[in-house]
């Protein structure tokens, strides 16, 4: 799996003029899933965005997770672009995994960042969404399970 992690003072995803999710202060998460991924990569990634120090603390340091920072919104939206092979100026999605693989693993890092305590609102698999953010820095972070 790999994440494009933004920390956001806040952020929204629209779909046919609509709102669908909205959050303030936290992270806005684009995520794609690999063909091969398994449960087990969207355990680690899941554990890493909830994980991830990166709001500062009394000292003006990046050292602060999330929860600890009240910050513990998320916005996940599903990115399969994050797999394209660009080697040509057509980009090809062969690495990205098809629906029957990605929505599950796309919903399990959901599902247990919201076990962890987040609030997570997201967008709608393959839909066409409009993403807006107010970034937070800003501070961009990509993370890559096959290098955690």
């Amino acid at each position: 799996m790999r994440a494009v992690v933004t920390r956001v003072k806040s952020a929204s995803v629209e779909i046919d003029g609509i709102v669908r999710g909205a959050i303030g202060r936290g992270f806005l998460v684009l995520l794609g899933v690999h063909r091969d991924d398994t449960m087990a990569q969207a355990e680690r990634i899941a554990d890493r965005i909830c994980g991830l120090r990166v709001f500062e603390d009394e000292n003006g340091k990046m050292n602060l997770n999330p929860v600890s920072a009240d910050a513990a919104s998320l916005l996940i939206i599903s990115q399969f672009t994050l797999f394209a092979d660009c080697r040509s100026r057509r980009p090809g999605f062969t690495e990205a995994a098809r629906p029957d693989t990605a929505v599950p693993l796309y919903e399990a890092v959901i599902r247990l960042c919201r076990e962890r305590g987040f609030r997570v609102e997201t967008g709608v698999f393959g839909a066409d969404m409009q993403v807006e953010s107010v970034n937070d820095g800003p501070v961009t972070l990509i993370l890559d399970t096959e290098n955690l």
